[in-house]
């Protein structure tokens, strides 16, 4: 109800949004320091484009982040994972800025937010504050950056929004001033036949490139010899000046013969959408070496919408005699841009291989629902789950199953479901649903459990197994010990840990009052802050009760002094 209200009020007082430019003055930077990139809007990330910038913090935590304009507070978040602690801010002109893996909030907002937690009893929250409950202006402190959630190091994700569509939009648009006079780089290309009588350089599979440098500093690649329908493929990045990173570049042409076949750019995209990455990239590659070939071509499913132009989508009709010239085109924000040049000459010639023969014995119509029995489990997979038609490659088991490998995407939840009636009701109780990697090493599956039935639903294809977790976590004081002083201590400190299924919750008391204690994953610690003035008597029993994702516990009692 709240966030309807405010996009009526929007509407009512910006009936123009959305035709507009970019405001390059409205918005200050959210740091008081020089802004050096470790990450670009609409960089490749795992199943997702990356929604706003990730601005370097010095390898600390702790600066001041600023609200970029006058607003108000619409959303604050609080999660172990993802933006960790993450704040909103809606703007009047029409827009939301987001400031994610902050360390703490301003001491206005979060007294705020701890008081709900407290209510609650959760670390973990989400609110929505009443529009101009909580105001800020521009310029004025709202957090203090650092490292939560999903968080790899210390630094402050930043997305500027769309108030009324969330759209989210890149940052730089808005006047940000990023140092960058260095061009984007090509690391490899690739050619891919894609029609059944197409080729490339004999071969009827996608082939790698050699490129060089010329002499004006554009790339010249080797004559492709090709015949029928082909695309083209590249792996780029981008570095801004003052970082090493390997960022996003901005955008990316292919012309053939002087003419756009395809042109792509990251001014925005929208959250609907961005699982559709799996079908930008070549998503084989991906599992097999974990690096993303962005493809210049539309493949199968692909419903993006951050096209400017796609002729044939994107894909090159290469008839024998004739010869082509297609290039392509990187270029970043600050319109550094990267030539690359590809000869292509309509010959067919004798392959040297046979083209890899995909087929088994059971082959999945993406539009369509698909059930399959694999003995001690079943799979079900809803229509669409699938980008496109294939074989798929399905195995049996004793408690162990293999529905194909890493090197498909699902863009849906599909349903793996375990028969356990083989287990005792005391064995079931310690069984979950695992994934196994590579070297089989078993990784907790959300699973939900009906009597002797064990379900999971995931988007991941690969090999799963019943696996048991018997052993309880664990739990240890880090900063203190059994009947000490800690009256001079800002911070209580737990390792709190477990080996198998992982953390499923915790919850910690002081004299049998509820205290709020921040879990942090990535270091397997739990803190509770003194300011918060629960531990105020001289003798206090802490206790904290940790469980995994199967159930099983484990309670921590300790005592301690504090005046």
């Amino acid at each position: 109800m709240r966030k309807s209200l405010f996009a009526l009020l929007l509407l009512m007082t910006l009936p123009a949004l959305g035709q507009h430019e970019y405001p390059v003055d409205a918005f200050r930077p959210p740091l008081d320091i020089p802004l050096v990139l470790a990450g670009t809007f609409g960089e490749l990330r795992s199943n997702h484009f990356h929604s706003g910038l990730d601005i370097k913090t010095q390898q600390r935590e702790g600066l001041p982040v600023y609200a970029i304009g006058e607003g108000t507070v619409s959303r604050i978040k609080i999660s172990h994972w993802g933006y960790g602690k993450v704040l909103y801010l809606a703007h009047p002109n029409g827009y939301t800025s987001v400031y994610a893996h902050l360390q703490k909030f301003s001491p206005a907002i979060e007294a705020y937010i701890k008081k709900i937690q407290y209510q609650k009893q959760s670390y973990e929250v989400e609110v929505f504050p009443d529009y101009g409950e909580l105001r800020v202006e521009k310029g004025e402190v709202i957090a203090f950056s650092g490292n939560s959630g999903s968080s790899s190091g210390p630094h402050l994700h930043f997305e500027i929004r769309n108030s009324i569509s969330e759209r989210p939009t890149n940052p730089l648009l808005y006047g940000l001033e990023v140092r960058d006079a260095t061009s984007p780089s090509i690391v490899e290309v690739y050619a891919y036949p894609l029609g059944p009588d197409a080729q490339a350089n004999r071969s009827k599979s996608k082939i790698a490139l050699n490129f060089t440098r010329q002499a004006d500093g554009t790339y010249l690649a080797d004559k492709l010899h090709a015949a029928g329908t082909i695309g083209f493929g590249v792996d780029v990045y981008d570095r801004q000046d003052l970082a090493a990173n390997r960022n996003g570049v901005f955008s990316v042409r292919q012309l053939v013969n002087g003419t756009v076949y395809s042109d792509l750019d990251f001014k925005d995209f929208s959250f609907a959408e961005t699982r559709y990455i799996n079908t930008l990239i070549d998503y084989e590659h991906y599992g097999k070496y974990n690096k993303r070939i962005q493809r210049l071509f539309r493949a199968p499913g692909n419903r993006l919408n951050i096209y400017n132009t796609l002729q044939n989508d994107g894909k090159i009709d290469i008839a024998e005699g004739l010869t082509y010239n297609v290039e392509l085109e990187v270029r970043d924000f600050a319109g550094n841009t990267t030539l690359l040049r590809i000869p292509v000459e309509g010959k067919r010639e004798p392959l040297d291989e046979p083209a890899r023969d995909p087929r088994t014995d059971t082959y999945v119509i993406a539009s369509k629902p698909n059930n399959y029995d694999l003995g001690v489990a079943k799979v079900y997979f809803p229509a669409n789950t699938f980008y496109e038609d294939f074989y798929i490659r399905l195995e049996k088991g004793q408690d162990t199953v293999t529905i194909h490998d890493n090197s498909v995407p699902a863009h849906r939840n599909f349903t793996l479901t375990f028969d356990a009636s083989g287990y005792t009701p005391e064995q079931r109780r310690q069984l979950f649903i695992a994934r196994l990697d590579e070297r089989l090493r078993p990784s907790y599956s959300s699973t939900y459990k009906r009597g002797a039935t064990l379900t999971t639903r995931t988007r991941y294809l690969g090999t799963y197994t019943l696996a048991t977790d018997s052993v309880a976590p664990q739990v240890w004081a880090r900063n203190f010990k059994e009947n000490q002083w800690l009256t001079n201590y800002r911070y209580l400190r737990l390792h709190i840990s477990d080996d198998l299924s992982g953390i499923d919750h915790y919850s910690a008391r002081i004299n049998g009052e509820w205290i709020l204690m921040e879990y942090e994953p990535k270091s397997n610690t739990l803190t509770y802050n003194f300011d918060d003035k629960i531990a105020d008597k001289t003798q206090c029993q802490l206790e904290v009760v940790v469980t995994d994702n199967v159930g099983n516990s484990t309670t921590f009692s300790s005592s301690f002094y504090r005046k």
